[in-house]
């Protein structure tokens, strides 16, 4: 059987401490619905994005959101095809937790591997290679230098690793460990398994996400681990090569600490990012208490809010940077909506007029 071997250094802690800080804050914030929505959007559009813009995707953030919203957008098909098929595994994923919720016991099997792995390249790669494991040696090259970076397992040992990473994260002592611990280690191991022709990296990420959701940390949907990979891709792929190289016998002596230090700490910088952004937009518990109802915002009201909390104050030359498609009418009907809800006070006259939250 697969046994991992890693240290639990002070950084691994610290970082897991604030994970789980993080985690009750998110959860436990009484953040309006319309709000909750609109985190949990963003959050699939910053994973699909980064997601596929790790793997050379060449849509922009805007690109992607246009796909998702099924406009139309002149690109490569097989970039279009890439982000319809990330949301369709973030689709997945959610149908697969909520079947078995939270804190229940699962069985983790090779048709959900293989299933995420057909979502993925659906379209991208020829069909009998999409949900199938590779038949033939793969290599990781530099994209820069054409150098051979990584020599993943032979083709015909790929079932029986698979089979064995299964049988581990099945068991009592995977079930004991922290759940971002466990995540952290099946993306490593399914990166160095390599058992795709393509799609090994999009596969190890969403199969990571998916046992966190398993294992109660969906966190309102609101986090995205693909962003943090993907604003420094280098030190993404250095890590995971850097154990994958080390010089051993068995795959039981490689020492997956540092890789775990480097997930580890993705995942508490990016709930510590959203944490404090709930904490900002949570304006409901205030609200409930001042006006003893709960206050509905539209998606121009949201915004008005959120620029508020990022830069204190709002002026009427803002209106075209936020709203370039709306008149200043329009604007200001949305600013005295949340005026009439205590939300937002006007300071100064007409000309040097500035709102700002009350």
């Amino acid at each position: 059987m697969f046994f991992p071997k890693y240290t639990i250094t002070n950084s691994i802690l610290k970082n897991i401490g604030m994970i789980d800080a993080a985690k009750e804050v998110i959860e436990n914030s009484p953040l309006i619905p319309a709000w909750e929505a609109k985190f949990r959007r963003e959050a699939l559009e910053r994973t699909v994005h980064h997601g596929t813009h790790l793997e050379g995707n060449r849509l922009t953030d805007e690109e992607v959101r246009d796909v998702l919203d099924g406009k139309d957008v002149i690109a490569r098909d097989r970039d279009i095809q890439e982000v319809i098929n990330l949301r369709n595994v973030m689709k997945f994923i959610d149908t697969i937790a909520s079947q078995i919720g939270p804190n229940s016991p699962y069985v983790l099997t090779i048709e959900t591997i293989l299933e995420l792995h057909r979502t993925t390249v659906e379209r991208v790669l020829p069909e009998n290679a999409a949900g199938a494991f590779r038949e033939s040696q793969v290599v990781v090259r530099n994209t820069q230098t054409g150098e051979i970076s990584y020599t993943p397992p032979p083709a015909a040992e790929v079932p029986y690793l698979i089979e064995d990473l299964l049988n581990w994260i099945n068991s009592e002592e995977a079930n004991d460990l922290h759940p971002v611990i466990k995540a952290g280690i099946v993306h490593y191991e399914i990166a160095r398994i390599h058992p795709f022709i393509d799609g090994n990296g999009r596969s190890a990420r969403a199969l990571a996400t998916l046992l966190m959701f398993l294992d109660g940390y969906q966190i309102k949907k609101f986090f995205s681990l693909e962003e943090y990979f993907d604003q420094n891709p280098m030190d993404y792929y250095v890590t995971l090569q850097a154990v994958s190289n080390q010089k051993v016998l068995d795959n039981h002596e490689r020492d997956l600490t540092p890789w775990l230090d480097y997930f580890v700490q993705g995942v508490a910088i990016e709930l510590n990012r959203v944490k404090e952004k709930v904490k900002r937009i949570s304006t409901d518990a205030r609200v409930k208490d001042k006006l003893g109802e709960q206050v509905v915002l539209n998606e121009r009201q949201m915004m008005i809010m959120e620029f508020l909390h990022r830069h204190k104050a709002m002026r009427n030359n803002d209106f075209r940077k936020i709203f370039p498609d709306y008149s200043d009418d329009t604007v200001l009907r949305e600013i005295k909506f949340l005026k009439q809800k205590g939300l937002v006070k006007k300071i100064g006259g007409t000309k040097k007029a500035q709102y700002v939250l009350k």
